[in-house]
């Protein structure tokens, strides 16, 4: 497990481009209250890419997909669902096991059918601007 401390949020870029250089898979839960920095982080890491769109939550869509020059990424947020039943009706398999890098905010729901090959990311807010977040 690697920690990061960010000062302010102008941090982050290095923090997702510190990610992406270590990460083995691309199914990445993110874990934390709101406003912890979960959609933040995505967009960051989103901008690594080349020609990707531009992220935005996707708190009442459930799921955006975005493209980029190469392939295709999956920013899913599931604390509007209730069920794996619900999450299992939007096709969430389908989106776990595309191969494409996939952002699950709120994952707790589906733990059950998530692939072994994934990294976690915890995020906590400190105070003010000040974030941490825990990566393995």
């Amino acid at each position: 497990m690697k920690t990061f401390t960010l000062n302010t949020e102008t941090e982050l870029l290095a923090v997702a481009k510190e990610i992406k250089s270590i990460a083995k898979h691309r199914i990445f839960l993110l874990i934390g209250d709101l406003g912890a920095g979960k959609t933040t982080f995505t967009k960051r890491f989103l901008s690594t890419f080349d020609r990707v769109d531009e992220a935005s939550s996707p708190t009442f869509s459930i799921i955006n997909e975005y493209h980029g020059a190469q392939q295709k990424f999956y920013h899913i947020d599931l604390y509007r669902l209730n069920t794996l039943d619900e999450a299992m009706d939007i096709g969430i398999e389908d989106y776990l096991y595309s191969n494409h890098y996939c952002f699950i905010e709120w994952p707790a729901l589906i733990q059950d059918i998530i692939p072994n090959e994934h990294h976690v990311l915890e995020f906590h807010i400190l105070e003010g601007d000040k974030r941490t977040i825990s990566f393995k």
